[in-house]
C-alpha cells in the first residue's frame, strides 16, 4: 500500500517535470515493481508488455478507428453536417449554436475524438456565428462543449480502451453511450436556450437562408450511413468491432473519394496523422499497464476494496469521491492517460460494492455503467478550468479569442453537464435500458 501512495506521488510530480506521460507511468511502474520482485523480472514484464500490446489482434481497432476518422475530417463531411443543423435550428435565437452542438455530436460520432471534433468544427461554425452577431463567448463555448461527445458517442476510442481495460463487451459499450450522448445533445441545446433567454444579446435572431448544397447533402446521408452500418453490423452479428473498425475506414475513404476531398497529398496527412495517434496511445497503453501491474503487485486496488467494504461506505458515497478524483486529475492529465491510470485501480472497488438497484445486479451491467459515468467526468474535464484541453484547442486556432472568454462561454454547458452526471448516477437505466433493449 505504502509503495503504491510513492509511486502515484512520484508520477504526479514527474508530470507537473512535463515528463511525457508515457514515459513517466513506465520509469515509475518499473522502479517500484523492480524495488519488489528485482530488475530481471522487471525487464521480463516491460518488454512482455510491450511485444503483446504491438502484436494485440484487439487493440488494431484503434489506428482502424483513428484512420476513419482523419479520412472523414479530409472530406469535409463538417461542412454538411453544419448546413443540415443549420436548416433546422438556425432560424431560432441561439439557432446557430445549437447547431453547432449538433452538428459536433454528429461529426464526433463518426471521428471519435473530442479534440479533433472542437478542431474542425471551429473553423466551419465559428466564422458562420460570427457572421450574424453571435458572442465569441456563447460561439466558442458551444463548440468546445460539443467537441466533448467525441468520446462518448460511438465510436469511441476510450470506450474501446475501458472495454480491453476491464474485459467489457465492447458493442454493448458502444450501444450505452448513445442515450448519454443524445441526452447531453439535449441538455446542451437547453442551455444554449436558457442562456440566450437571459442575455439575448449574446446570440441574435439570424435568417436561416443559408445553401444547403447536393455536396453538403451527400456530406449528411454518408455520415449517417457509415453510423448505422458500423452498429448494425456489430449488433446484427455481421461483423466483430475490430471488422466495423476496417469497413469503417474503408467506407470513409470511399466518402472522402466521392466528395472530392481526397488528393494524395491529404491521402498522405490522413495516414501519417493516424500512425502518429496511434503511436501515442499504444507507448501511453504500454505505460499504463507497466503502473498497472506495480499498482496491483503492490495491491493497492484491493486494499482500497477492503477498506470500502470494512467502513461499510455508501456506495453513492463511493462514487461521488471517484467523480471527484477524476475532476481534480483532469486539470493535469488528458483524458486517455486518465482512463489508463485510474480503471484498473477503480473497477475492482465497483464491483464489490451493492447499490441496491435491479439495473445494477449483473457485474456486466455494473462495468458498462461505471464505464458511462467514467467517460461523462472524462468529458467535464475537458472543458473544466484552470486546464481544459477542449478550451486550449480552441485557443490555439482562434487565436483572437482569449482563454477567459472561453472558459466564460462553457459554463452553462459544463453545468448542464454535471446535471447529466447526476442523472446518469440516480438512473443506471438510462445508460442500459438500450443495452437490455439490444
Amino acid at each position: 500500500m505504502f509503495e503504491s501512495l510513492v509511486g502515484f506521488a512520484a508520477l504526479l510530480l514527474l508530470i507537473f517535470l512535463r515528463v511525457p506521460i508515457a514515459f513517466a507511468m513506465i520509469a515509475v511502474g518499473a522502479v517500484g515493481f523492480a524495488s519488489m520482485r528485482g530488475w530481471s523480472a522487471t525487464w521480463s514484464m516491460i518488454s512482455s508488455i510491450g511485444f503483446e500490446t504491438s502484436l494485440s489482434y484487439s487493440l488494431s481497432v484503434v489506428p482502424l478507428f483513428i484512420l476513419m476518422g482523419n479520412l472523414l475530417t479530409i472530406s469535409g463531411v463538417s461542412h454538411g453536417l453544419y448546413a443540415a443543423a443549420n436548416r433546422l435550428l438556425g432560424g431560432a435565437r441561439g439557432g446557430l449554436a445549437m447547431a453547432s452542438v449538433v452538428a459536433c455530436g454528429g461529426f464526433s460520432a463518426v471521428c471519435g475524438s473530442s479534440l479533433a471534433t472542437a478542431a474542425t468544427m471551429s473553423k466551419v461554425a465559428m466564422p458562420s456565428m460570427r457572421k450574424y452577431g453571435y458572442a465569441d463567448s456563447l460561439a466558442s463555448g458551444s463548440i468546445a462543449a460539443g467537441g466533448t461527445l467525441g468520446i462518448l458517442i460511438p465510436p469511441s476510442v476510450i470506450m474501446i480502451i475501458y472495454g480491453l481495460l476491464t474485459e467489457t463487451d465492447i458493442g454493448k459499450l458502444f450501444v450505452a453511450g448513445v442515450l448519454p450522448g443524445i441526452l447531453g445533445l439535449v441538455l446542451y441545446m437547453l442551455a444554449i436556450y436558457i442562456t440566450t433567454l437571459i442575455k439575448p444579446e449574446l446570440a441574435p435572431k439570424a435568417e436561416n437562408n443559408e445553401p444547403f448544397s447536393t455536396r453538403e447533402k451527400y456530406g449528411v446521408l454518408s455520415v449517417l450511413g457509415l453510423f448505422l452500418l458500423i452498429m448494425t453490423g456489430i449488433y446484427g452479428g455481421f461483423f466483430t468491432p475490430t471488422e466495423a473498425a476496417g469497413i469503417g475506414a474503408g467506407a470513409a475513404f470511399l466518402i472522402a473519394l466521392g466528395m472530392g476531398g481526397l488528393t494524395v497529398k491529404r491521402l498522405f496527412s490522413a495516414g501519417l496523422e493516424s500512425a502518429r495517434t496511434t503511436a501515442m496511445i499504444f507507448v501511453i497503453i504500454i505505460g499504463a499497464e507497466v503502473f498497472s501491474n506495480f499498482i496491483n503487485f503492490a495491491g493497492l486496488p484491493y486494499y482500497l476494496s477492503d477498506l470500502v467494504f470494512e467502513m461499510d461506505l455508501n456506495p453513492y458515497l463511493v462514487i461521488l469521491a471517484i467523480v471527484l478524483i477524476y475532476i481534480a486529475l483532469g486539470c493535469v492529465l488528458e483524458s486517455l492517460s486518465m482512463i489508463l491510470l485510474t480503471v484498473p485501480v477503480f473497477y475492482p472497488v465497483i464491483m464489490e460494492l451493492d447499490f441496491g438497484v435491479a439495473a445494477l445486479a449483473d457485474p456486466e451491467a455494473v462495468l458498462i455503467w461505471f464505464a458511462i459515468i467514467v467517460v461523462v467526468v472524462t468529458e467535464i474535464s475537458l472543458i473544466s478550468p484552470p486546464v481544459g484541453l477542449n478550451v486550449f484547442v480552441l485557443r490555439n486556432v482562434l487565436r483572437d479569442v482569449s482563454l477567459g472568454t472561453i472558459f466564460k462561454g462553457v459554463m452553462p454547458f459544463w453545468l448542464s453537464d454535471i446535471v447529466r452526471l447526476l442523472l446518469l448516477i440516480a438512473l443506471p437505466s438510462i445508460s442500459l435500458w438500450l443495452v437490455g433493449a439490444m
